[in-house]
């Protein structure tokens, strides 16, 4: 059995709860990745331009991103990210409550990679992560890996 690639995420996450839930699916599914965590849109932008504090971040992988943040929300970070081409090939699941058309249209046309929606349940929530990360790990070819 070839051996698992291990990849940078950053989880841009507010809620402590779901970054708990997220934590603890990384643990469940025995998953490698190195999980960093930043809570609002502000700081997520100083993660990926290692400025201030994240000086010395890691490059993400992958960025598992909620729309509904304080200080800069998720749909302005995605457009920054997409904008600028030191970010625009990093790829992003916007990972969130919302259910609502207009936020899954927006993020596609502002060049998210996926949109889901965070289930409530606990058991199926660690099931989402696992699908996420066994995409991004075992399918998918990333830039640089």
């Amino acid at each position: 059995m070839p051996e698992q690639k291990v990849i940078d995420v950053l989880l841009v996450e507010d809620d402590p709860g779901d970054v708990l839930m997220t934590r603890e699916a990384f643990e469940h599914n025995k998953v490698r990745n190195r999980l960093s965590v930043v809570a609002d849109g502000v700081s997520a932008l100083e993660f990926l331009r290692k400025q201030g504090e994240h000086a010395d971040a890691p490059t993400p992988d992958l960025v598992l991103l909620d729309l509904n943040l304080p200080r800069m929300d998720g749909r302005e970070v995605l457009e920054a990210m997409k904008s600028d081409e030191r970010m625009r090939a990093i790829p992003v699941v916007v990972l969130t409550t919302s259910e609502a058309e207009e936020d899954v249209v927006r993020s596609y046309s502002l060049h998210a990679n996926a949109y889901v929606t965070k289930p409530v349940d606990f058991d199926r929530f660690i099931d989402v992560v696992r699908q996420i990360d066994e995409f991004f790990v075992e399918v998918v070819r990333l830039p640089g890996r």
